[in-house]
């Protein structure tokens, strides 16, 4: 079952909370402080949302948390590193180049379409679903 929007958004709220606040501080004791922290940070966080689904079956903590996951629309595999760099790179393109109307759209997508794909979903060939176990 495709995964809605407000479950997103939790996973999203909860990963900004408990991996965004300790990468802040990581950042901070990194760079001590000094003006290219907020880079630091910026690089930390997109290491994560790229990697960490890779290596943990489509999972964030924050979707482990609401029993959500991404994977593949054509084989329900767990996305590759190649996957997530369209999800987040290209999409990432396509929605600074929309000045975040791109975002906005998604977010609608998400909540109004049946298979609740957004944008970078469609450019990725993924999709959000809850979890085998949930």
């Amino acid at each position: 079952m495709q995964a809605g929007f407000w479950v997103r958004l939790g996973a999203m709220l909860l990963d900004a909370l408990i991996v965004g606040l300790p990468l802040v501080i990581l950042s901070l004791l990194i760079t001590g402080g000094r003006p290219y922290e907020e880079y630091v940070t910026n690089i930390l966080s997109f290491l994560y949302s790229l990697l960490v689904p890779v290596f943990w079956g489509g999972y964030t903590v924050g979707k482990r948390i609401c029993g959500i996951k991404i994977r593949k629309v054509q084989d329900h595999s767990p996305p590759g590193i190649g996957t997530m760099l369209l999800r987040h790179v290209v999409a990432g393109i396509i929605y600074g180049l929309t000045f975040g109307i791109g975002t906005i759209i998604s977010a609608f997508m998400v909540g109004l379409r049946e298979d609740k794909r957004s944008i970078h979903d469609f450019i990725a060939g993924t999709e959000v679903v809850h979890d085998d176990f949930s």
